[in-house]
């Protein structure tokens, strides 16, 4: 789900909104993009407005008298990713040997989902979402369509995996609400059921904000269960790449995306994506625990955008 705040500017019937915070780093005119409001409804997770104009779709939660944007379509291009990180969140299917089954846990408007299911027509791919009416709304806004191969489910993202002991290639994890992550989906004993989930090779993708002291905690947990973490920054938002194993030589991760590449003919080339790679080396936050996850005081803290590249290096 995409991590952007608005905040509206006069909340006539929310027919007017200032401005967007585009990745957490810049402002930006929110006139051109979006005027009126098309639906809104108030489900038991989230107060969901759906806002739109003649060429683009925006799915946002209310909180706290602000909106984050949850996901963007624009509709004379239905298939593209609008928002720069979910690009680099399909680079988790550069890592594995194949890719025959991925989870994702978020759904938002579908926009991940829907591009990987076309990409990879013969993969088996289960979205899991918390929240039925965005679900619903996604259906009804954003073109989402269930087939054979991609289907959904409604529940937590944690209690599925507890449930299911299916084995994936790929695990996908995008879940908020408004602007948190759900603390159950960021503590040690969590990443380690996803790992027990995981099919040899396979990779957890995790969309992290990186302006506040959260970040240094839940990477430093994810590290805490994976002994690798790639990090690729797009649009503001980090997108973390956890695996088992040493970390991958950027030469051997290099050949595996020209192989998914000249394979399946991505619309965004996981061989340019993938020059962007930084390996987490020093983690600094404390490690989150089922019995110690203070999430809302450390995403209250804030440090700079670039605090996060102070963990890593340059893979060699």
């Amino acid at each position: 789900m995409t991590r952007i705040s608005v905040f509206p500017a006069v909340r006539r019937g929310f027919s007017a909104l200032a401005g967007v915070l585009l990745g957490l780093a810049s402002w930006q005119p929110l006139a051109a993009q979006q005027t009126g409001l098309l639906e809104t409804r108030e489900s038991i997770y989230n107060n969901i407005f759906i806002f739109g104009d003649g060429d683009s779709v925006t799915m946002t939660f209310g909180h706290n008298k602000r909106y984050f944007t949850e996901s963007r379509m624009k509709l004379s291009d239905p298939g593209a990713l609008s928002v720069e990180y979910t690009k680099y969140m399909t680079l988790g299917v550069a890592y594995p040997p194949k890719v025959e089954r991925i989870l994702e846990i978020g759904l938002g408007g579908g926009s991940t989902v829907s591009y990987l299911s076309s990409a990879l027509p013969d993969a088996s791919i289960v979205a899991v979402e918390i929240d039925k009416d965005v679900v619903e709304l996604a259906r009804k806004h954003f073109r989402f369509t269930e087939s054979e191969k991609l289907r959904t489910a409604v529940s937590d993202g944690r209690s599925y995996l507890m449930r299911d002991n299916a084995m994936w290639d790929v695990i996908l994890i995008d879940a908020y609400r408004g602007p948190f992550v759900p603390f159950h989906l960021l503590t040690r004993e969590f990443y380690a059921l996803v790992k027990s989930r995981l099919a040899p090779g396979g990779v957890v993708v995790q969309n992290i904000e990186p302006s506040t002291m959260l970040f240094d905690s839940a990477t430093a947990t994810l590290n805490s269960v994976f002994p690798s973490v790639d990090l690729y920054e797009g649009g503001g938002n980090v997108v973390a790449v956890g695996y088992s194993g040493p970390s991958l030589r950027q030469a051997e991760l290099r050949e595996r995306a020209a192989r998914a590449q000249e394979r399946h003919k991505f619309r965004y080339d996981l061989r340019t994506m993938v020059d962007a790679r930084r390996v987490l080396q020093r983690p600094t936050g404390k490690v989150l625990t089922d019995d110690f996850a203070p999430v809302e005081t450390l995403r209250a803290i804030e440090q700079k955008n670039e605090k996060w590249k102070d963990q890593t290096e340059a893979p060699r």
